[in-house]
């Protein structure tokens, strides 16, 4: 375990950041939590404890990476700035030293892992960088599915669209998406004035436990394409929207009617076991 002052306060962080001659940037999306009480709330959310292999998609300067190790898990770090990867064991070495044999730490980018080392995670945990949480968060899903809980803090509106149900406003495409492979709810929002640099947008947190994928005869990938083609003209009825994927509305009409759609249905009102019913009556 970690020592109760171990987490990384204002000035420890302003320390580091101008030892490492630091400056964050916006297209790694780096807004790092400075909070050691918002870090602890989110780690006491997540639920994880000792025994728990966590993967941590972009751990920063080690905010959240500290609270992880502070309740026994062991964190997989996945951190795409090197020198940041090259910090982070160095920072957990000086603020908890008994848990340095508990951190690993991949320096690469999050998007482009295909296996982890070591015990598979069972859990994903992270400050998601803004402009890649959905693909970051969809590809681990996907790819890794030892992951049976998640916690994400993401962009407040960002976090809407993921647990968004049919129907709503903000339904669509990463909705949909994520509900293949979980059940997602809005699990908190967190002020700005936790993060440095301050951002301009509000966040949220996200917990999404895995679930089996709907019964179907289509692979993820034409049921995907499906949810693809219904969200890429919100405003067409899927007759219209899915002709091009279908290779004509008489065809799209087909499989609708065949799936028990309305063809004269949008697709925000689908949820993805509809969509996963069309997916097995387009021709192919």
């Amino acid at each position: 375990m970690t020592s109760p002052d171990a987490l990384l306060g204002p000035s420890t962080i302003r320390g580091l950041v101008g030892r490492l001659g630091l400056r964050p940037t916006k297209s790694w999306g780096q807004n790092f939590v400075v909070d050691g009480g918002t870090v602890r709330r989110i780690v006491r959310i997540s639920q994880v404890g000792p025994g728990d292999r966590v993967v941590e998609v972009g751990p920063g300067l080690g905010s959240l990476t500290l609270g992880l190790l502070e309740v026994g898990a062991d964190v997989l770090a996945v951190e795409i700035d090197p020198l940041l990867a090259g910090q982070l064991p160095l920072t957990v070495a000086e603020h908890a030293p008994t848990a340095v044999d508990r951190l690993t730490v991949l320096g690469t980018d999050a998007l482009t892992l295909t296996e982890l080392p070591g015990r598979p995670p069972t859990a994903l945990v992270a400050n998601l960088p803004y402009n890649v949480a959905v693909p970051v968060l969809l590809s681990f899903l996907e790819r890794f599915d030892s992951l049976e809980r998640v916690l994400v803090m993401v962009q407040a509106e960002v976090a809407d669209r993921l647990v968004a149900p049919p129907g709503s406003r903000t339904y669509g495409i990463p909705s949909a998406k994520a509900a293949w492979y979980a059940s997602a709810r809005r699990a908190g929002s967190v002020g700005r004035s936790v993060f440095w640099p301050v951002p301009r947008v509000e966040s949220a947190l996200v917990s999404l436990e895995r679930r089996e994928p709907p019964a179907t005869t289509a692979t993820r990938q034409q049921v995907f394409a499906v949810v693809d083609a219904a969200f890429a003209q919100r405003r067409k009825t899927l007759r219209s929207a899915l002709a091009g994927h279908a290779g004509s509305p008489a065809a799209a009409e087909r499989a609708l009617v065949a799936a028990g759609v309305d063809p004269s249905t949008r697709g925000e009102r689908l949820d993805i076991t509809a969509f996963a019913r069309i997916a097995e009556h387009v021709e192919r």
